[in-house]
């Protein structure tokens, strides 16, 4: 069937359709991010610090420390100085998971939704609330912009959150493993879980900050998946497993081996950011493979970004050469649980 809209209405649909592709917007009032010079009124420092340890990264404990989301400061306050920014939705989502028990996570009262874009298991997270709207219930769809709750400065640590610092707690992360609650179970023995499957160690934190500079940047030319794809590299570990969780939920992560199609899979080289983000994951073949017997091998070593974040403390020197620390291993066995 021939379509009546004329060339002009085409380009008009065609341009709204490709805008939709840019997922993310700010989730507070607070638009200071894309003003330049102006961090210091974007990002809530922690205590004597300045602004960069409110942002991603090995940005705490003089570097030492990994701070996986961003800390954006209140715009907005009561009589009493309490903050009012409303908390909207980063991106249209599903409910996947609530918190209104402040006093069980250091992040308050929280919740986080999950996003299916671009192939990626995506979740946004959103933390500190002072009040989560409360008709929201895992499951419940919602749309960007939406208001989610209103910022606050809960968290069960032993500093409390001051008023000068209120702030949202934002991460964008992928989703490490559907399985993650079984895992805990059965590698954190006695480690107590009281959020299953949305305890934080099973979300790898991207970058907000560069993650919506670059979509500002790009414009309707963005693409997460790319962005995640071009993540600087830590390092290359040979993981021998056919098929694991983290593969088949981010599958638009895979690069393609001509050598699979006629001999199979028999492993996976895993790109890993200096957070544990898989970058990139290429299948290789048993004969790609016959050389390594042990099922994690570290194949190389980007020692600059070693050295500029090596926070998360996965590599490690021995006799000279590099190795996988207890702590990558574990990360490596939560990915393929």
């Amino acid at each position: 069937m021939r379509s009546s809209l004329c060339p002009t209405a085409w380009l008009l649909l065609l341009t709204a359709l490709t805008a939709v592709a840019q997922p993310f917007q700010l989730p507070t009032p607070n638009r200071a991010l894309f003003e330049p010079g102006a961090e210091a009124k974007y990002f809530a420092p922690t205590p004597g610090k300045t602004w960069p340890s409110g942002t991603f990264g090995c940005v705490r404990s003089d570097g030492h420390q990994l701070h996986e989301g961003i800390d954006i400061l209140w715009t907005q306050r009561d009589k009493k100085g309490e903050p009012t920014d409303p908390v909207s939705a980063a991106a249209e989502g599903t409910v996947a998971y609530v918190n209104r028990k402040s006093g069980l996570s250091n992040y308050g009262n929280y919740l986080i939704l999950r996003h299916r874009i671009e192939g990626l298991e995506v979740c946004t997270l959103y933390a500190h609330l002072a009040a989560i709207r409360e008709d929201l219930q895992k499951g419940d769809k919602v749309k960007g912009g939406e208001r989610l709750g209103v910022m606050g400065r809960t968290t069960n640590t032993k500093t409390r959150i001051t008023t000068d610092r209120a702030h949202l707690h934002f991460e964008i992360s992928l989703v490490a493993n559907e399985r993650y609650a079984n895992w805990h179970e059965t590698t954190l023995k006695g480690l107590r879980n009281d959020h299953g499957n949305w305890n934080g160690r099973n979300l790898l934190g991207l970058d907000p900050r560069a993650v919506l500079l670059r979509q500002r940047a790009d414009g309707e030319k963005f693409s997460l998946l790319r962005y995640v794809q071009t993540q600087t590299e830590l390092c290359r570990v040979l993981v021998k497993q056919s098929d694991f969780a983290f593969v088949r939920a981010h599958r638009a992560l895979v690069r393609a081996n001509p050598a699979t199609e006629k001999e199979g899979v028999a492993a996976y080289e895993v790109v890993l950011n200096f957070n544990g983000v898989p970058a990139q994951l290429i299948p290789r073949t048993p004969s790609e493979v016959k050389a390594y017997p042990t099922k994690y091998h570290l194949l190389s070593v980007n020692e600059s970004e070693q050295k500029k974040n090596g926070c998360r403390k996965f590599l490690t020197t021995k006799a000279g050469k590099w190795a996988l620390t207890p702590e990558a291993l574990q990360h490596l066995d939560l990915l393929t649980f």
